[in-house]
């Protein structure tokens, strides 16, 4: 009896031995899996978060770094337009055609010119010859007075003349002018067939837009291609 109850104490002090040392081992398995998972998944995660907080920034770069098109230069979808312009300036001075109806008006003008200039000299020199029998009494009172009504009339009819070649010439400009739009509009409709340009504005150094971008100035291309359509035209 007494050696039952002796060999109990070793009993339990060998399965106390032997439960403690597995309880070690499983506290220490135990203990190390939960570590291993923690520093993989610490990893993982901080390798994401600077992923993201990088990516974050890349995207807050491109949005400051893009240039904002006003609502008036964007279309229906949203899409940026393309928008270019010419040059009128340098239009009216290099394209053949508006030469050649500049000539044509220059010289009809410089006619007109010519012929007032011509009536306004001799109506000058008849009413000085007028002068000078009148204050040397070389002519009578009858005759004085039908030569000044002859004169005034003249005068007269000069003064209507130079308001009727004026009209002309006006209205010459302005149809001039709108044989240029016209022509230059149906030129640009079948140029931007091939480049579909939401806009093709004129630019001049009186106009209303001050700065524009030299990018966008397509004014030598233009140039080209309209002389070299006119010439062949002429042929």
């Amino acid at each position: 009896m007494q050696e039952e109850i002796g060999n109990k104490p070793g009993e339990i002090q060998e399965n106390s031995a032997i439960e403690l040392t597995e309880t070690h081992a499983e506290q220490h398995t135990t203990a190390k899996h939960p570590f291993f998972v923690f520093t993989v998944n610490t990893v993982l995660g901080l390798v994401l978060l600077a992923g993201l907080v990088i990516l974050y920034i890349i995207v807050l770069t491109k949005k400051d770094n893009q240039v904002q098109l006003p609502v008036a230069l964007q279309n229906s979808k949203g899409k940026a337009l393309s928008v270019v312009y010419l040059n009128l300036d340098s239009l009216n001075m290099k394209y053949e055609f508006i030469r050649n109806l500049r000539k044509d008006l220059e010289s009809t003008v410089n006619r007109l010119q010519g012929e007032l200039k011509k009536d306004e000299e001799s109506l000058q020199k008849d009413g000085a010859d007028f002068q000078q029998k009148v204050q040397a009494n070389a002519i009578s009172e009858e005759k004085s007075k039908q030569i000044y009504e002859i004169l005034m009339k003249r005068q007269q009819e000069l003064l209507e003349k130079k308001d009727r070649y004026t009209q002309m010439m006006t209205q010459q400009q302005l149809a001039m002018n709108q044989t240029l739009t016209d022509t230059l509009t149906t030129f640009l409709k079948r140029f931007n067939r091939a480049y579909r340009f939401d806009y093709i504005m004129g630019y001049k150094s009186d106009g209303e837009i001050i700065v524009a971008n030299d990018s966008l100035d397509i004014t030598h291309t233009i140039l080209v291609a309209i002389n070299k359509e006119y010439l062949e035209r002429k042929k």
